[in-house]
């Protein structure tokens, strides 16, 4: 299956509010468990796009099956080449925006993350957009090893890693500051902040 390269050049047209909650429903929909969600695409596409490596020199068939669950582009859930056709053109459009605002307009720029309130305030949630953007980080896992021992990397990093870290390697501390839902609302709200300072390096 031929999937297209992203192509920096392209015309900006940025998802609306409701273009993206119908590319959340259109992945949700989609069989099998392991598509990502919008968060987890949000984090994924950031990533890919602070990649040390270009994204527009990557091929599309080597990150774009992981957007809908799939190892490579032979293993394809969709029901037909217009359903694929249609998530791939938004997802494309989404990440030419995010392109954008990143790297040229980074005061526009705003993470997709789940936010919950209750009676003492707002609660941030990263955890699902940075196990997106750790997704992105594993594709290129020898290029980034350099950024994670750089000092000044390390630190922007260190709040996504976390977040975005697979359960099973956490440590015991670990957990306990990610179910603490203050110190959780906390690491979350310092996201941002770290992927600006990476997209300005």
């Amino acid at each position: 299956m031929q999937l297209p390269q992203y192509q920096p050049e392209s015309p900006l047209d940025p998802l609306s509010d409701d273009e993206l909650s119908a590319l959340d429903d259109q992945l949700a929909d989609l069989p099998g468990d392991g598509a990502l969600n919008i968060e987890a695409l949000d984090g994924y596409l950031c990533g890919l796009l602070l990649s040390p490596r270009p994204l527009a020199e990557r091929p599309g068939a080597d990150w774009l099956p992981l957007i809908w669950g799939s190892e490579s582009a032979e293993a394809d859930p969709f029901a037909s080449g217009k359903q694929r056709k249609r998530l791939v053109l938004a997802v494309l459009r989404h990440l030419r925006a995010l392109d954008h605002e990143l790297h040229q307009n980074p005061q526009a720029w705003e993470p997709i993350l789940s936010v919950a309130e209750d009676d003492e305030g707002e609660w941030v949630d990263a955890l699902d957009w940075c196990a997106g953007f750790m997704l992105a980080v594993d594709l290129d896992a020898q290029a980034w090893a350099a950024r994670f021992q750089d000092p000044e990397w390390a630190e922007l990093l260190a709040p996504i890693a976390l977040l975005g870290a697979d359960e099973e390697t956490l440590t015991e501390a670990d957990r306990a500051r990610l179910d603490d839902l203050s110190e959780l609302d906390a690491l979350s709200r310092s996201v941002p902040e770290a992927v600006l300072g990476m997209a300005a390096r």
